[in-house]
Order: structure tokens, then C-alpha cells, then sequence
């Protein structure tokens, strides 16, 4: 990734829920090697898996209960809005679907890497969130389309 315009290194925020989807944030980190990066997940107990990267702990939430998904909302971009990063990718899920919405409202580059798992179609938070993100990437050749997602090889 270039450097930032002001000529230090790009601030990306990196936004996942749990499981899955941080198992394959964490394979994309050689993509972040010349930024300041910080983590924003929803288990204290990931930390260790970032080592020096900055590190958030978010609420987590999902459809089923509406409350939950308003105070992650307010969290993410609260998080964000201190953070101020240059870009913000997620693979997922509810988080990051908040994420991507907060980091374009912010100014920020936004990426959406969907689901590695959703090998039949994409996942519900792609298929929501992928017209707001400026690059929406699928890991399945057969679920690109012309107008996003793209699939542009093996991400993960």
C-alpha cells in the first residue's frame, strides 16, 4: 500500500467479528506490513494474536437482537472516528459491516473481503454491504459480477 498523501504510513483499521472471520483477517496481514494498523475485534482474548498492532476490543452483535446491533453501531464509530485511519477492511460480519459504513462517512478507503466460507453464495453482510465499500472482493470465481464482488485470484 503507497503511503498516505501526507507522506506517513497509511492508518488502516482492521475490523472483524470473531472466529472465521478474524481467522482469515489474521492471513491477510502480510497485506499490512507498511501500515499502522489496528485491530478492532470482539474478543479481548485476540490480542495476542496482533502482537505490536494497536488493538480494540467492540461490542458484538448480530440480527437477532437490534439493540445490540445499535450499541456496536455507536461503538465502531466511535472507535473509528478516534482512530481516523486512511482505510478500513473487513471480512465480516456485523462489525465490519459497521465498519465499512463508518470508515466511508469518515473519508476512509474501504474494503470488504467476503466470506471464504460462503462458497455458494455471499454472505448476508456482503451482500449488504459491498455497493458501499470501494473494493468488494469474493474468494469464489463463480460469485463475482461484473459490478461486485470481484474476484481477482486467491486472497486468502
Amino acid at each position: 500500500m503507497a503511503p498516505s498523501p501526507a507522506g506517513r504510513r497509511v492508518r488502516l483499521a482492521a475490523i472483524s467479528s470473531g472466529g472465521g472471520h478474524w481467522v482469515q483477517l489474521q492471513r491477510l496481514r502480510p497485506a499490512f506490513a507498511d501500515c499502522d494498523v489496528t485491530f478492532l475485534t470482539v474478543k479481548e482474548g485476540y490480542r495476542s494474536d496482533v502482537g505490536d498492532a494497536g488493538f480494540r476490543v467492540i461490542p458484538d452483535a448480530n440480527r437477532s437482537n437490534k439493540l445490540k446491533l445499535l450499541r456496536t453501531a455507536l461503538v465502531v464509530f466511535w472507535q473509528l472516528f478516534r482512530l481516523r485511519p486512511d482505510v478500513v477492511i473487513s471480512t465480516g460480519a456485523a462489525p465490519g459491516y459497521f465498519g465499512i459504513r463508518a470508515g466511508k462517512l469518515l473519508g476512509a478507503r474501504t474494503i470488504w473481503v467476503d466470506s471464504v466460507a460462503n462458497v455458494e453464495e455471499l454472505s448476508m453482510s456482503g451482500q449488504r454491504i459491498g455497493a458501499h465499500a470501494d473494493l468488494w472482493l469474493t474468494q469464489w470465481p463463480h460469485l463475482a459480477r461484473p459490478t461486485g464482488p470481484f474476484h481477482v485470484g486467491s486472497v486468502l
